[in-house]
């Protein structure tokens, strides 16, 4: 599913029109980024919690040379899924 689909089955579900659909998406979206961004969590009960994860520095290889090269550390950002979405996925 695209960001359009997903605006799309907002407006389905809601009644709102698209471009409320829209305004409403992308607020979610955005807020989700800039909390995690910031280094807080963002807990949606039943669905899952956004954060973000220190990743260590370590050494990785080339694959193409063989190369030993130093990968360094990193703040990546990380999904973690509730479970009533774990239990519908599993159905």
């Amino acid at each position: 599913m695209k960001k359009a689909e997903l605006i799309a089955a907002v407006v389905e579900k809601t009644g709102l029109t698209k471009k409320d659909a829209e305004k409403a998406v992308n607020a979610v979206l955005d807020t989700v980024v800039a909390t995690v961004a910031a280094g807080d969590k963002v807990a949606l009960v039943g669905f899952g919690t956004f954060e973000s994860r220190k990743r260590e520095g370590r050494v990785g290889q080339n694959p193409q040379t063989g190369a030993k090269i130093q990968i360094p550390a990193t703040t990546v950002p990380a999904f973690k899924a509730g479970q009533a979405f774990k239990a519908a996925v599993a159905k």
